[in-house]
């Protein structure tokens, strides 16, 4: 992978799951690169399309809003990017790179670590127009969020295109996932929250930007 992607200067970071307008303007605030908004139908953190776009108009330029579906069938996703706008889209399903790639818009392939996982070394064969793949501790078939993490060693150091950890980050083991992996960023959703799915802690999210940055800063 090249260096600029492997362990780089800045790990980019994307906060999932958001709901609610105030969290997502605090977590640009907070300087993430990415908020993600979740159409997939068992996710706990599902947000309605109306609720979706709300969040999406009042984002501030140059942070990303990511739409996230799993096994949603293409007109939902073509009525969800015609209301949301989203500038980037995630796949956590059964999904192929056909389907991915149809929407006209750059893709995330989330890659289930949990249970058997998959093999590395076919993902890019698999999903070749992939923007980047998201390493998550969910099973096969099962959806995210679940708060538990995977073994990190599990991400092959040739791994060779961008990628995300996610599953299980919290703002005290985030810095502990980007030493062990260098991927080009992070992803929480559960981590950053209190007790209700998809109603985010503002001091937890600053703590989790905040681990981030002195874990870059400590290895610039």
């Amino acid at each position: 992978m090249p260096d600029a992607f492997r362990f780089p200067l800045r790990t980019r970071m994307k906060f999932c799951g958001m709901t609610r307008v105030d969290d997502a303007l605090a977590a640009a605030a907070l300087g993430v690169d990415a908020i993600g908004l979740i159409f997939a139908a068992r996710s706990r953190r599902r947000v309605d399309p109306a609720a979706a776009a709300a969040i999406r108009a009042a984002l501030p330029p140059l942070v990303d809003a990511v739409a996230l579906f799993m096994d949603n069938d293409a007109d939902e996703v073509r009525a969800t990017i015609e209301r949301v706008r989203p500038s980037l889209l995630q796949f956590h399903g059964g999904e192929d790179d056909a389907f991915c790639a149809g929407f006209g818009l750059p893709y995330l392939k989330a890659v289930a670590m949990g249970g058997e996982g998959e093999r590395a070394d076919t993902l890019c064969a698999r999903w070749p127009r992939a923007a980047a793949f998201l390493f998550d501790s969910h099973a096969k078939g099962e959806a995210g969020g679940s708060g538990r993490t995977f073994d990190w060693a599990r991400v092959p150091d040739d791994f060779a295109r961008p990628f995300l950890v996610a599953g299980g980050l919290t703002p005290d083991n985030v810095a502990d996932a980007i030493r062990a992996t260098g991927g080009w960023g992070v992803d929480v959703s559960s981590g950053i929250e209190g007790d209700v799915p998809g109603v985010k802690d503002l001091a937890r999210m600053r703590r989790f930007a905040d681990e981030v940055r002195r874990t870059d800063a400590a290895r610039a």
